[in-house]
């Protein structure tokens, strides 16, 4: 344990992360056609429209199908089905918190990629003032609070059956997702009736929003992401975890600068060593560019598998930690 501690502590986190991320993708893009099925209650988006080509798929999909039903089935036996789909999610989670978000994602790949698109032509990202950024951190709140109440509602008769999975005709993974696999069927505006009408306009504007943004700005649509706030409320028992030792910080801000999040606590708070906020995506790239000892640890288990250390900073300084 102590060796790979020790490999963690200097590794290229940028260049370990980057494989990872291509790794990951490829395996959930493509996975379907080498007979890889990781199941349909994944914490992360791989989109259920990729169909054939995926190895695995988003619980979100899933899970508003579910809440879709017949109330009189919903609260009969039949709901063990949906207790079996949310632990086998839980499970997934558990094991590695919100890394799904920061390694695992294709959608967060995606940004990053045009991240570094943007770098490499020399456009200026933006940051969000502290109001802003708080005023944003509510809005996944409200998709998530959505996905589950209009299911409910289309369940109960309120809503019509059309509506379909309504968090998912808008999210951009349905397009964008697909098109990786050369599916372009879902770049259309479905007019068969009012209700999918509105929701596929209202998809394509999505996705709009997503490219100009994620171009614009580190991760923009991780912010609204519904996924991403379930995930952090369930939080509490993942095995990994990041925490911060208030006391050796010098709150020199470096950890700040990397953050794609823009989470200012992650400098600022030097009390409570639960340092991992709602919006973190536990990239670790902010234990990465920490040039104090000790400071920032990522922990799986109560054991501490990566640290910032001064060693790890320089090397990792000298290959550019962005």
């Amino acid at each position: 344990m102590k060796s790979l501690k020790d490999w963690f502590d200097l590794v290229d986190w940028n260049r370990f992360r980057f494989w990872f991320q291509i790794a990951a993708f490829l395996l959930l893009i493509y996975g379907g056609y080498l007979g890889i099925e990781l199941g349909k209650s994944l914490p992360t988006f791989s989109c259920i429209y990729n169909t054939e080509a995926r190895g695995g798929a988003c619980y979100l999909s899933i899970l508003q199908h579910q809440m879709a039903w017949p109330w009189q089935k919903l609260f009969s036996v039949a709901a063990l089905a949906i207790l079996t789909g949310f632990l086998t999610f839980a499970a997934w989670f558990i094991g590695i918190n919100k890394l799904w978000c920061g390694l695992i994602c294709p959608m967060g790949t995606i940004q990053d990629w045009m991240t570094a698109l943007r770098r490499r032509l020399g456009v200026r990202y933006g940051r969000y003032t502290l109001d802003q950024f708080r005023a944003l951190a509510q809005i996944k709140y409200v998709l998530l609070a959505l996905m589950f109440l209009i299911p409910l509602g289309i369940g109960a008769g309120w809503f019509s059956k059309e509506m379909g999975l309504p968090f998912c005709m808008i999210c951009p993974a349905r397009m964008i997702i697909p098109s990786f696999d050369l599916n372009f069927t879902h770049w259309t505006i479905d007019f068969s009736s009012t209700s999918k009408m509105v929701l596929t306009s209202l998809g394509l504007i999505v996705v709009g929003l997503f490219f100009v943004g994620a171009f614009i700005k580190k991760r923009f649509f991780c912010f609204f992401c519904p996924m991403s706030a379930f995930l952090y409320l369930i939080s509490r028992p993942a095995l990994l975890t990041l925490k911060k030792d208030g006391d050796k910080c010098t709150r020199c801000g470096d950890c700040y600068n990397v953050c794609d999040m823009d989470i200012r606590e992650i400098a600022d708070e030097v009390k409570d060593p639960r340092i991992m906020q709602d919006d973190c995506t536990l990239c670790l790239k902010c234990v990465a560019a920490c040039p104090e000892p000790g400071v920032l640890k990522a922990n799986y288990a109560g054991v501490t598998f990566f640290e910032s250390t001064e060693a790890g900073f320089i090397k990792r300084s000298q290959a550019g930690v962005r």
